[in-house]
């Protein structure tokens, strides 16, 4: 009670006088006292979002809502609110730096969910291509005998159609699989023959479905600003999101056989942990996960 009192009583009275005397005292608004203080990055970027959404303005409280094709156009309109100088182009270029990851990530997630929306139809001769391109890239000494089969429980399906395990995350999830098994190969291949040790071994197609589902969550949640503001000096694009799919599939490899599990029936438990880790990661303003080939 008392912390939300105190942060009732910041945002709404302290914070206001607190930016009025530090500009009085530097001549510099927030967001310049922001791209002076702080590296270039999620730190910088991060703040420049706090600063946006927190103003009592309403133009600069809309710049974080702005489309890609608007952003200059909200760059002059910011600077013209503030009383920044246009011959400021390091502010100017900085703002428009920031301004586009953040509208990109928020087109970044709907781009994903839009893909996740699709369900896997064993109608659409593109669906069925890139199953049977998985299959191809890590079966490549060995043909489907059918496009119904057992088979599909080799590279980690639970039955003989593979189109009844993408229902959660729809053609995301598949994407995510072929994506990391086209660019990864070796690694996807390596990580297959794991996934069949007698004792550690899991489903390897049905981990890395849930952990599409992993870096979905992180996603919508916004806990991946800091590691694509990082990594991307201006629109996160789908590329970006598929190679932290990797990282995570790669690492929970790594993950579960440092852990030794009891069993499978084990998995969400470790599922968990491994999921609170990657968390605690992100925290860190200077994070990118990639998986390097």
């Amino acid at each position: 009670m008392l912390v939300y009192f105190w942060g009732f009583l910041y945002s709404n009275y302290f914070r206001f006088w607190l930016k009025w005397i530090l500009r009085l005292l530097t001549r510099k608004c927030e967001l310049q006292r922001v791209f002076d203080g702080s590296k270039a990055g999620a730190q910088r970027t991060l703040s420049i979002e706090h600063s946006l959404e927190s103003s009592k303005n309403k133009v600069l409280r809309n710049a974080v809502h702005v489309e890609e094709a608007e952003v200059e156009k909200c760059v002059r309109d910011v600077m013209k609110e503030k009383k920044i100088e246009p011959k400021d182009t390091g502010f100017k270029t900085n703002l428009h730096i920031s301004l586009l990851q953040i509208s990109g990530y928020k087109k970044l997630y709907l781009n994903v969910e839009n893909l996740r929306k699709v369900p896997y139809d064993s109608d659409n001769e593109e669906h069925e291509e890139q199953l049977i391109e998985l299959w191809n890239l890590l079966m490549p000494h060995e043909n489907l005998k059918a496009r119904i089969t057992k088979q599909w429980c080799d590279i980690g399906f639970q039955g003989d159609d593979p189109k009844t395990d993408f229902r959660g995350m729809g053609l995301l999830g598949l994407v995510n699989l072929v994506y990391f098994s086209k660019h990864y190969t070796n690694e996807a291949r390596q990580i297959l023959s794991h996934s069949n040790h007698p004792k550690l071994g899991y489903s390897y197609a049905i981990v890395g479905i849930n952990l599409t589902e992993m870096a979905y969550s992180l996603l919508k949640n916004g806990a991946l600003k800091s590691h694509l503001y990082n990594m991307v000096s201006g629109l996160p694009q789908m590329e970006h999101f598929h190679q932290f799919y990797c990282y995570l599939v790669y690492e929970f490899d790594k993950f579960w056989f440092e852990e030794e599990p009891e069993s499978i029936m084990h998995f969400n438990q470790y599922r968990e942990k491994f999921h609170e880790k990657i968390k605690g990661l992100l925290l860190d303003c200077d994070v990118i996960l990639t998986l390097q080939n």
